[in-house]
C-alpha cells in the first residue's frame, strides 16, 4: 500500500496500536479456519484516498468458505493536511465485522477510531457488539464479563448508549444481543485512553474466536431451522445497517472511493421475502430506500449479496440521502452525535 500517514504523535500511535490489532485478529480467524479443518488465507484488499495523497486503508476479507459467510477486517487512516477547509486532521479506525457460516456461532461487529481536528481536539469511538442468530446466554455472559474488563467505570453507560444506538424502531428490537458503544471518548490521560482501545481489540480478540470454536465444535451439523434463523437474522442486520446505521451512511456520503468496504458488513445472503414484509413497517422516506434496496437484490431467494450488488446498494444509499436529507435524523444515534459529514466536507 502506497499512503501517506498522518503526522501527529496521536495519529501515528493510533495507526500503529490499530494496524497491529488489525494483523492479530486476521490471525486469530485464520487459525479458527484451521481448527474446522478448512485452512483459510484471508483476501487482502488495498484501497486509497485520492491516489494515496489522503490516506487510504487495507482489509483484509472472506466470503462464503466453509468458516465464514462474510467477513471484514478494516483499518484506514485519512488526513488532510494540505485542505485547509477541512477541520478534520486525521481520522484512524479499525473496524470488524465477522459472519460465521454456522448459524450458532454468533456474529461480530467491532469499531475502534481515534479522530483529530485541527482545532487540536481528540476523541476516541469505542464500539462492539455481539450478534447471535440463534440466542445463547453462555456466549452472551462470555462476551460481557470480558467487556466489563474493558469499560469498567464506564460500562453501565455504554451499554445504555449501545442499547440506544442498535434498537430498531420499527421491528421494536435490537440488532444483537449485548452492544456498547463510547462515542467522542477522550479522558485526562490520553496513554489511558490508547490503552483502553488497545484492551478492548485484544480482549475481542482473545474471547471471540473461541466462541466460534466452541459453537463449531457443538453443533458440527446445523439442521435447515438453524440455517433459516441465520437467513432471517442477516436480514435483519442489512435492514439495520442500510437504513439506520449513522456510521455507514456517514462514510458513504464523505466520499465513494471504498464503497465495497464499507459495505464490508453486508452478509453474503438475505431473505429478500422477509424485507419485502417489513417494508410496511418502515416509515417514509426510509420505506422508498428500504424499496430500492430491495430491487438491486437479485430476484430469488435467499438473494446473494455481490461485490457488484454492494456497490449499487452504496449508491442508493448516498442518493437516497442528496434527495431526503431530513431523513438523516431518523438515523441512529446515541446522545452524542458526531459530526463525521462536516468534519470530512
Amino acid at each position: 500500500m502506497r499512503l501517506q500517514s498522518a503526522s501527529s504523535a496521536q495519529a501515528q500511535a493510533a495507526y500503529q496500536l490499530l494496524s497491529r490489532l488489525q494483523e492479530q485478529l486476521v490471525t486469530a480467524l485464520e487459525t479458527v479456519s484451521v481448527s474446522i479443518q478448512h485452512p483459510e488465507k484471508l483476501k487482502t484488499v488495498d484501497w486509497l484516498r485520492d491516489q494515496g495523497k489522503h490516506g487510504g486503508g487495507r482489509r483484509f476479507i472472506s466470503i462464503e468458505s466453509p468458516c465464514f459467510n462474510r467477513a471484514a477486517i478494516n483499518f484506514s487512516q485519512v488526513h488532510y493536511p494540505d485542505l485547509k477547509e477541512k477541520a478534520l486532521a486525521s481520522a484512524t479506525a479499525l473496524s470488524t465485522i465477522i459472519h460465521p457460516q454456522n448459524p450458532f456461532a454468533p456474529s461480530l461487529h467491532m469499531h475502534i477510531s481515534w479522530t483529530e481536528l485541527k482545532n487540536g481536539h481528540g476523541y476516541w469511538r469505542f464500539m462492539t457488539d455481539l450478534n447471535p442468530a440463534l440466542p445463547n446466554l453462555s456466549q452472551t455472559q462470555t462476551f460481557e464479563d470480558a467487556m466489563q474488563t474493558v469499560f469498567s467505570e464506564y460500562t453501565l453507560k455504554a451499554r445504555q448508549e449501545g442499547d440506544r444506538y442498535f434498537y430498531i424502531p420499527a421491528l421494536k428490537r435490537h440488532r444483537g444481543a449485548c452492544h456498547y458503544y463510547l462515542e467522542a471518548f477522550a479522558s485526562a490521560n490520553q496513554d489511558n485512553d490508547l490503552k483502553r482501545a488497545q484492551s478492548l481489540g485484544q480482549r475481542v480478540i482473545e474471547v471471540y474466536p473461541e466462541l466460534i470454536q466452541k459453537a463449531i465444535k457443538e453443533h458440527r451439523q446445523p439442521d435447515n431451522q438453524a440455517t433459516q434463523a441465520q437467513l432471517d437474522y442477516h436480514s435483519l442486520y442489512f435492514l439495520q445497517v442500510l437504513t439506520l446505521d449513522r456510521g455507514t451512511t456517514s462514510g458513504l456520503l464523505v466520499h465513494n472511493q471504498n464503497d465495497i468496504g464499507i459495505l464490508g458488513s453486508i452478509p453474503a445472503r438475505v431473505n429478500r421475502e422477509l424485507l419485502m414484509e417489513w417494508q410496511a413497517l418502515i416509515p417514509p422516506p426510509q420505506n422508498l430506500l428500504l424499496e430500492q434496496l430491495i430491487a438491486a437484490l437479485p430476484n430469488q431467494n435467499p438473494s446473494p449479496v455481490s461485490d457488484d450488488c454492494r456497490a449499487k446498494l452504496a449508491e442508493i444509499v448516498r442518493q437516497h440521502y442528496h434527495k431526503y436529507p431530513e431523513a438523516l435524523a431518523m438515523q441512529a444515534r446515541a446522545s452524542v452525535v458526531p459530526p463525521t459529514v462536516a468534519n470530512h466536507s
